[in-house]
């Protein structure tokens, strides 16, 4: 009986025209692929994610995505967009117990990016410990930062073990200062004076 849905199936596929590029939630993959590879192909679906989104529609793994029908391509975007409705797991989702809703949501795409810069920029406004972490540029789960996250701003010794020059603050090398050679002594006259002028005076 298997063998019989398997041969129905595949002359179904026989009669469809084979695609070399397949669009799913505006991702272009290529035909050649297996289903399986080029689901993963999607932002926010990894490995286990598609194994399950084929298990539950018993679509074969191993199928190129040119041979797959539209009505697969519409189930299966029914499903990442709204993983719940078919019975997936919450802890199966990259999104549980959104902030601003509550909901329990898988994020694809462009919605990614989109969600973490809100939740940074959320984290700054509020002027929570993990906003000051982000507007230092450091790390901000806890992690040991005495030999690590050392980006930028880091002044260390040359290469050899030579300190560099320090610079001015115009940005050229400090110029090396000119020695000043010291003033000979003024002679002495005979009447003691230091100089001619002095000891027509005294006289």
């Amino acid at each position: 009986m298997v063998f019989i849905r398997d041969f129905w199936h595949h002359c179904y596929l026989s009669s469809q025209e084979y695609r070399h590029i397949v669009r799913i939630l505006g991702n272009d993959i290529p035909g050649e692929k297996k289903l399986l590879i080029g689901l993963t192909q999607i932002k926010g679906i990894g490995y286990n994610f598609a194994v399950a989104i084929l298990d539950s529609l018993h679509i074969d793994p191993n199928l190129n995505v040119g041979d797959i029908t539209d009505d697969n391509v519409r189930d299966m975007e029914k499903i990442i967009t709204n993983p719940p409705s078919s019975a997936f797991p919450t802890w199966f989702l990259n999104r549980q117990k959104d902030i601003e809703t509550g909901e329990d949501k898988h994020l694809i795409t462009s919605d990614i990016p989109f969600t973490l810069r809100n939740d940074v920029e959320r984290e700054r406004v509020t002027a929570s410990w993990r906003g000051y972490r982000h507007l230092s540029g450091l790390k901000v789960r806890g992690q040991r930062t005495r030999t690590s996250g050392r980006r930028g701003g880091a002044v260390g010794v040359a290469k050899g073990g030579v300190a560099s020059p320090a610079k001015k603050s115009g940005g050229g090398l400090a110029a090396p200062a000119t020695p000043v050679a010291p003033m000979p002594p003024l002679p002495q006259t005979a009447s003691g004076s230091s100089t001619p002028e002095e000891g027509k005076q005294d006289g």
